[in-house]
């Protein structure tokens, strides 16, 4: 990890995870279905895009989980005594302040793939709370836990449902890591997307104004422009579906036509078959009892469950197992 220096108070470390993600991107794009990896969404453009998605009447998952935070922050604050928070996938840090508000903490950690973002964000955070350390880490959750800097107990959210896109293999390694790294007094805070109506699931990622498919169309020119790539965007549809099997949202394209695309930075050639997918991202929507059992399997306990008022979105406050509250 290379290590940037203080910037307006705030300290940036950057995670050099170039090298894993391009790794990544041949071995999905060699996958029986082709996929790349969703870190490629978040560049600048990316983000900003996501952003405005987070505004978007038809996304109504920030405000979900919004509803729930400014309900049971206090709560939180009084089973946790947390003294550090760590957030994962922090992004524009919209909901985080409403646990900065209710929490007593000394240093808040910031995580995130999009080191602008993370950039602007840690300094928002910083300016308004002037008596918290902000030490943000341009870096991938799932591979750098083990760099997660604060002193205990330690509140590790991970919002908005990112959870989510992971798959279930990778939920699994990811809740296991996580329970080997949380202290004796640590606790992990964790926003759920519950099923629900297909309509209302598959609108909230095919809005009227076109942004979210703009958003996963940015993740084509990201690796254009990076990788030497020859993604064409005239020859893909896009396709953001419900599937019942899996309980979660399929986000990417369908090939126009039969073609071949080059990815010179990686020295493949990949041909696409009329109608074949390409999937940028899943979401997965959960169930009360799958999201514990998954706890459960690596270690870790369901403490507290919290729904808004109309059940759309839950937001779990969960122990390593065995430990008392």
């Amino acid at each position: 990890m290379s290590r940037a220096a203080t910037e307006c108070g705030v300290r940036v470390d950057v995670a050099d995870g170039r090298p894993a993600l391009y790794e990544a991107t041949l071995r999905n794009l060699q996958a029986e279905v082709k996929e790349l990896p969703a870190v490629w969404l978040y560049d600048e453009r990316g983000s900003r895009l996501y952003e405005e998605i987070t505004r978007l009447p038809e996304y109504y998952l920030p405000r979900r989980e919004g509803e729930i935070l400014r309900a049971r922050a206090g709560t939180i604050a009084g089973r946790t005594q947390a003294r550090t928070l760590v957030e994962l996938g922090a992004g524009g840090a919209r909901n985080t302040r409403v646990l900065l508000d209710a929490l007593d903490i000394e240093r808040f950690v910031p995580l995130d793939v999009s080191a602008q973002t993370l950039r602007a964000s840690a300094q928002a955070i910083a300016a308004a709370y002037p008596r918290i350390f902000v030490h943000a880490i341009v870096g991938d959750f799932e591979r750098d836990l083990d760099t997660l800097p604060g002193r205990g107990p330690r509140l590790i959210a991970l919002l908005g449902s990112t959870i989510g896109n992971l798959y279930p293999v990778q939920r699994a390694r990811f809740l296991a890591t996580l329970a080997s790294a949380l202290g004796e007094e640590d606790a992990f805070l964790v926003g759920v997307d519950l099923v629900k109506d297909v309509a209302r699931l598959e609108a909230a990622y095919n809005d009227t104004k076109g942004v979210t498919e703009a958003f996963v169309r940015n993740a084509l020119d990201a690796v254009d422009a990076e990788l030497d790539a020859t993604f064409d965007q005239q020859r893909f549809v896009y396709e953001a579906r419900w599937d019942p099997e899996h309980e979660w949202m399929d986000i990417g394209f369908r090939a126009r036509q039969a073609h071949s695309v080059s990815i010179q930075g990686l020295e493949i050639d990949l041909a696409f078959e009329e109608g074949e997918p390409l999937r940028v991202e899943i979401s997965s929507k959960f169930r009360r009892e799958q999201l514990e059992l998954e706890a459960g399997r690596a270690g870790l306990r369901v403490e507290s469950w919290w729904t808004d008022h109309a059940g759309d979105f839950a937001v779990a406050l969960v122990f390593a197992d065995g430990k008392d509250v």
